[in-house]
């Protein structure tokens, strides 16, 4: 009689972050082998998603089929003096056997503190029976700060509320959440030196961009020079397999030039970063939801892909790329938004609109953003533990 492996029960709380979901775990909760980065790890969260699946659909998983709902997060009760908590962010890929840990995700940051709180990663000496408890969160992917701005209600976290975030169905409560110093590395905002560069794509022609890592890398570029309005919506790029083909070229060329791999083909081992984004000045559209979108309500049209895919609303950090580079005169992003100097944003996005903020300084002969900011939301879906064949673990 064969026998197999049992299941394993692994506690876990899935969350929805601002307009993404994904499963959450505390480190210590995770299996032995898999508290340590490599394989066993890999494994462990491929198969709580449910990929690599050739079918696209991750139905033996909790992923969602989308860049949007195919995550996971590992967050741990911080060390380093001054953090209250570590997160790490895992973006799972939905057909290939591959997690890609080279950056963050904006939109899960908003459900971190959440998370901590609950889970007793945060000293209950900080946290406020009414009012706003803040949360440090070391960011573990890219080294980085991220303060969080938690509600607190008699006790424990205000998860409902009035606050409507475009891409999200029902209101939540308000968290607000800063990104300290976004640049990557030693201030690089501008890995060439250059607000816009010249981008030679085979196939597609030579275009400007503007490549900044500020939240995470991301490669802007005009609509109009890619035949595009800035004001598609998914089914218009992503039933387009040629465009997509196009937009993937543009990211894998974009990267070699912004010094992230060495050669094109490095690129599909690297899927999260750096992200691809295309621009336009301000005008009316018809958002996924059916709502009308005013040109007089925003400053910019700005769509993003993901994984792949043209994203449903906006990654949260590349909010804070279109901040960061909204902020500095010269880039695309700001030309697009008029050429003003601003501390602010509103952009426009497939599902709506999003009002960002960043202040923008040039000291010692570089741009530097000391802050972004932006509001979203968050809310525990459901917490227990997922089921894991013990043979992934």
């Amino acid at each position: 009689m064969t026998k197999y492996a049992p299941q394993l029960r692994v506690p876990a709380t899935y969350m929805r972050g601002g307009t993404s979901k994904g499963v959450f775990f505390n480190l210590t909760d995770l299996p032995e082998a898999a508290q340590k980065p490599g394989p066993a790890r890999d494994a462990l969260l491929l198969r709580v998603i449910g990929s690599p699946d050739p079918y696209g659909k991750q139905t033996d998983g909790m992923g969602g089929a989308t860049s949007s709902t195919s995550k996971t997060v590992i967050l741990s009760k911080s060390e380093r003096e001054g953090y209250d908590v570590d997160y790490l962010f895992g973006q799972v890929a939905i057909d290939k056997p591959f997690v890609d840990w080279s950056g963050n995700c904006g939109n899960l940051t908003a459900a971190v503190g959440a998370f901590a709180i609950t889970n007793g990663l945060v000293d209950r000496s900080k946290i406020p029976e009414n009012g706003i408890a803040t949360v440090n969160i070391w960011q573990a992917n890219i080294n980085k700060a991220i303060i969080a701005k938690v509600p607190m209600t008699n006790g424990e976290v205000q998860e409902t509320g009035d606050f409507e975030l475009d891409g999200v169905t029902f209101p939540a409560a308000e968290v607000e959440v800063a990104f300290v110093d976004p640049a990557d590395g030693e201030g690089a905002i501008f890995p060439t030196g250059r607000l816009v560069d010249t981008l030679e794509v085979p196939g597609v022609g030579s275009l400007q961009a503007t490549m900044i890592n500020a939240g995470i890398p991301t490669i802007f570029i005009n609509a109009e020079d890619i035949g595009y309005t800035g004001t598609e919506l998914q089914d218009d790029i992503n039933s387009d397999s040629e465009a997509l083909s196009k937009f993937e070229a543009i990211r894998a060329h974009g990267a070699v030039q912004m010094g992230l791999i060495n050669d094109v083909g490095e690129a599909a081992n690297r899927q999260h970063t750096p992200k691809v984004a295309f621009v336009a000045p301000p005008r009316g559209y018809q958002a996924s939801s059916g709502k009308d979108i005013l040109g007089s309500d925003i400053d910019v049209l700005v769509r993003a892909l993901s994984m792949g895919k043209l994203h449903h609303a906006m990654m949260g950090t590349a909010a804070v790329a279109i901040a960061a580079a909204a902020a500095i005169p010269g880039t695309l992003v700001n030309i697009a938004a008029g050429g003003d100097e601003r501390d602010s944003v509103t952009f426009g996005h497939p599902s709506g609109t999003l009002r960002v903020g960043a202040r923008a300084t040039f000291e010692d002969d570089k741009w530097q953003i000391k802050q972004a900011v932006m509001s979203r939301s968050a809310r525990i879906l459901m917490e227990g533990s997922v089921r894991v064949p013990a043979e992934q673990s």
